[in-house]
């Protein structure tokens, strides 16, 4: 299989995944609201805007992807949020998403790493505007930038109630 099929593929199913995520975010059934409500349970705070944050930040890194645009910067935002869900919701769970665990951030968060790295391909807007930015090196700082995001956000405004329903 060609290697810019390949990237395609991958721009193409990752990139739906995310602009569907994010618009269920931010409109579908409960729109912010409810995201800011289940944000703010989980401890993200302030919840409205992390809410509209994350959804409109999931959009853009779907079309990004679907486009072939800034794929390596697009790559660190969708880890980044992949590495957020891993720490706030999936984590204590375990492995299986049936159980609300970790196996889906896990697999998305690899494939924009391997994304990262394989480039996005001949059939990109990255291609046409002449950017080559492909290669392990590429894929490893994706996955390091997305993950430092995530550290520094959550260090920031993740407040978790501690055991017994109290606050930080």
């Amino acid at each position: 299989m060609d290697i810019d099929l390949v990237s395609a593929l991958l721009r193409l199913v990752l990139g739906i995944v995310f602009v569907a995520h994010g618009w269920n975010h931010g409109f579908g059934p409960g729109g912010l609201d409810g995201t800011a409500g289940w944000f703010d349970g989980i401890g993200l705070r302030p919840a409205r805007v992390q809410a509209a944050v994350s959804s409109y930040l999931e959009i853009a890194v779907g079309v990004a992807l679907l486009l072939g645009a800034a794929t390596p910067f697009a790559a660190a935002a969708g880890v980044g949020v992949m590495t957020t869900a891993f720490v706030t919701v999936h984590r204590p769970n375990g492995f299986f998403i049936v159980k609300e665990g970790y196996e889906y951030v896990l697999v998305v968060a690899t494939a924009l790493t391997a994304l990262a790295a394989l480039g996005p391909g001949r059939w990109s807007v990255d291609h046409a505007a002449g950017i080559v930015a492909e290669g392990w090196q590429v894929g490893l700082a994706a996955a390091v930038v997305g993950v430092a995001g995530a550290a520094a956000m959550l260090a920031a405004c993740w407040r978790p109630s501690a055991p017994g329903g109290t606050e930080d």
